[in-house]
C-alpha cells in the first residue's frame, strides 16, 4: 500500500462513522417521536374514556331524575283526581243534609193519628200490654186508629229508614234534625222513599192492621221519638 491511499481510507471511515451517527440520531428521534405519539394517544384515549364516563354519569343522573319526576307528576294527577272524587262523594253526602228540618226541646209535634193514646210512654216503670198480658217498659206511645186512615208526619224530617219489624210491622223513621228522630210503625202503602224530605202533616203512609203483638189493642200507630238514639216522651212536645 502506498502512502497516498491511507488518507483516503481514513476519510472514508470518518464519513461512514458520521453516517452511522446520523442514522442513530434519526432512529432515536423516531423512537422518541413514536414514544411521544403513543403517549399522547394513550393520554387522549384516557381523556376520551374519562369524558365518556362523565357523559354516562350525567345521562344516568338525568335518566334517574326523569324517573323520579314522572311518578311525582302521576302522583299529583292521581291526588287531584282522588280529591275530585272525594269532593263528589262529599257533595253526595252533604246534599241530603242541605234541608230546612230542625227540631229541639222547644219544637212542637202535631197528632199523627186520629185516636187517643192506648198505651203511654213509660221508661221509669212497666206498663201493661193487653195482647202480651204482661208488663213492659214502653219507649213509644200506642195511638188508636182505623185501618186505612192516613198517617201524617208529626214534624218535618228526612226519611232515614223504611223497614219491617215483627212487632211494629212496616216502620218509617224520619230524621228531624239536631239528633231527633220520629218512628212511625204499623203502616202500609208508604208514600215516601229514602232521602225524601217530608213536611209536617204531609202523608207518610196508611195505617195497617195491627201485628200479632197488638191484636187486642186493635189498629194503632206505634209512635216513638228519640233524642240521640234514646227514647223521649212524645207527649212532652204536644199540647
Amino acid at each position: 500500500m502506498n502512502k497516498k491511499e491511507i488518507p483516503s481510507l481514513k476519510g472514508k471511515g470518518a464519513a461512514f462513522g458520521m453516517v452511522l451517527c446520523f442514522v442513530a440520531v434519526i432512529l432515536m428521534v423516531g423512537a422518541f417521536a413514536s414514544s411521544r405519539t403513543k403517549k399522547q394517544a394513550q393520554e387522549e384515549l384516557a381523556k376520551m374514556e374519562e369524558e365518556k364516563k362523565i357523559i354516562t354519569k350525567e345521562e344516568i343522573e338525568e335518566a334517574s331524575a326523569k324517573k323520579i319526576e314522572l311518578p311525582a307528576e302521576q302522583e299529583k294527577t292521581m291526588a287531584d283526581e282522588k280529591a275530585m272524587e272525594e269532593q263528589v262523594r262529599t257533595d253526595e253526602v252533604v246534599q241530603p243534609e242541605a234541608t230546612t228540618v230542625w227540631f229541639d226541646e222547644n219544637s212542637h209535634l202535631t197528632w199523627p193519628a186520629s185516636g187517643a193514646t192506648l198505651i203511654g210512654f213509660s221508661m221509669d216503670k212497666t206498663v201493661y200490654f193487653p195482647t202480651l198480658e204482661q208488663y213492659q217498659y214502653n219507649p213509644a206511645i200506642v195511638i188508636e186508629g182505623k185501618a186505612g186512615e192516613t198517617i201524617k208526619a208529626a214534624a218535618s224530617g228526612v226519611v232515614k229508614e223504611i223497614a219491617e219489624y215483627p212487632q211494629t210491622g212496616v216502620t218509617v223513621t224520619l230524621d228531624m234534625g239536631n239528633g231527633y228522630t220520629a218512628v212511625y210503625g204499623q203502616l202500609r202503602d208508604v208514600s215516601v222513599k229514602l232521602g225524601d224530605q217530608v213536611n209536617a202533616e204531609e202523608q207518610i203512609g196508611v195505617l195497617n192492621e195491627p201485628t200479632k203483638y197488638y191484636s187486642v189493642e186493635g189498629p194503632n200507630l206505634y209512635f216513638e221519638i228519640k233524642k240521640d238514639g234514646q227514647p223521649v216522651n212524645p207527649l212532652d212536645f204536644m199540647d
